[in-house]
């Protein structure tokens, strides 16, 4: 049975849900360009399976915003400890990914295993091309939010058909998260040249319609770490769990069924 809980974080709370059960415990982390609500088609696919937890990031869907300095790594440290999970899956996409690896690297005993889906990560130099970053500045500067969700479509939503109502609803609630959450979140310690030293199953799946520069990315964090499965999907962009929840689905089961994932 599904709880929402309320989570307390240092100097905030966020938002999360339990759908407890047994079995490997699978956390879901969202990215940057929407919130927990992007995993609802993958949720129902792993809770016969698994204790499946979501939450949203300080700022994102239905947590409040920041008004104290926070780290994304140490908050979900403190959402690990709060749900007494010793061991668990980390699944995350995009600035979830980023945060995946983050607590990966500072506490591996912790993580079972890593589900990176068109992942972020600190210390890689060029995630974004320069004239997309200043063009969200410059749309930022002028609270412009219709123009920053059209952008985010143009750049990350390429797979995307018609009017591709679902990516605009997530990046919709996103934007005033990031306007909220610029002056408080501290980025994690550079993390891209530390992942050699990953020693997790690891699988990391990109989106070959996704922006050049975070396949570039992938394709050099899936080198970089070792033992790491690299899956592509040809028709996938930044927003694999509404393109194909399935086969999101289908990669954390087989990650989390796998023989150091055992409970």
């Amino acid at each position: 049975m599904d709880m929402d809980i309320t989570v307390p974080v240092p100097g905030g709370m966020v938002w999360a849900q339990d759908t407890g059960g047994e079995g490997m415990p699978v956390v879901l982390l969202h990215p940057g360009v929407g919130d927990s609500r992007i995993w609802d088609g993958v949720v129902p696919l792993l809770a016969p399976h698994h204790r499946v937890i979501r939450y949203d990031a300080r700022g994102f869907g239905r947590s409040p915003a920041p008004t104290v300095s926070y780290s994304n790594a140490r908050d979900l440290a403190v959402v690990l400890d709060h749900f007494g999970l010793e061991r668990a899956v980390l699944a995350g996409s995009s600035l979830g990914g980023a945060t995946a690896v983050s607590v990966a690297l500072a506490a591996p005993g912790r993580v079972a295993g890593l589900g990176l889906l068109c992942p972020g990560v600190t210390g890689y130099p060029e995630l974004s091309s320069p004239a997309v970053t200043a063009r969200i500045g410059e749309l930022a500067k002028a609270g412009d939010v219709d123009g920053l969700v059209e952008l985010g479509l143009r750049t990350w939503g390429a797979a995307g058909s018609g009017t591709d109502d679902e990516a605009a609803a997530q990046l919709r609630a996103a934007v005033p998260a990031w306007f909220a959450t610029h002056p408080y979140v501290t980025q994690d310690a550079p993390a891209f040249d530390r992942l050699p030293e990953l020693d997790v199953p690891c699988v990391l799946a990109l989106g070959e319609q996704d922006q050049d520069e975070v396949v570039r990315c992938n394709e050099a964090m899936a080198a970089r770490i070792p033992g790491c499965r690299l899956v592509r999907w040809p028709h996938c962009d930044h927003f694999p769990s509404l393109r194909d929840p399935g086969a999101v689905a289908g990669l954390l089961l087989e990650l989390a069924a796998g023989p150091r994932s055992a409970p």
